[in-house]
């Protein structure tokens, strides 16, 4: 797949995932796929893979986040097999707090699989939400 393939793929999952969909971004993750946490903050953190990805991480959205979990793309930037996202988080918690995080995910992605992804996000808004 070549910068643009890799880009739409990037598109359709975003898409989906602006209307509570996350199965098409599920499905695009390689079974090695590592996702990282920037940063050097409590929050820093690595899941290596699909497992971890959905055990840990993906198992802590479904009950820290209202259904559906949506994010919404503002925009998309393709070289070859990375695709950088720019995107805001449209949820709520349980107990109703808004929680609208801005994110940065640099993707990597090799045959049509997503292999990694650094998440830059704001994490003062993280801790106020879920520890204060």
């Amino acid at each position: 797949m070549n910068a643009s393939d890799n880009k739409k793929l990037m598109q359709y999952i975003f898409d989906q995932l602006s209307q509570g969909n996350d199965q098409p971004f599920i499905d695009s993750m390689a079974d090695t796929m590592r996702w990282t946490w920037m940063g050097s903050g409590q929050w820093s953190k690595t899941f290596d893979g699909k497992q971890a990805v959905l055990g840990e991480l993906w198992a802590a959205v479904r009950t820290t986040l209202k259904p559906p979990y949506k994010v919404i793309a503002n925009r998309f930037i393709a070289d070859d097999e990375y695709v950088v996202v720019e995107a805001t988080g449209q949820n709520t918690t349980p107990d109703g707090k808004l929680y609208n995080n801005k994110y940065c995910w640099v993707c990597h992605i090799t045959e049509g699989k997503l292999q990694e992804l650094n998440e830059y996000m704001d994490t003062q808004l993280v801790t106020e939400t879920f520890q204060g």
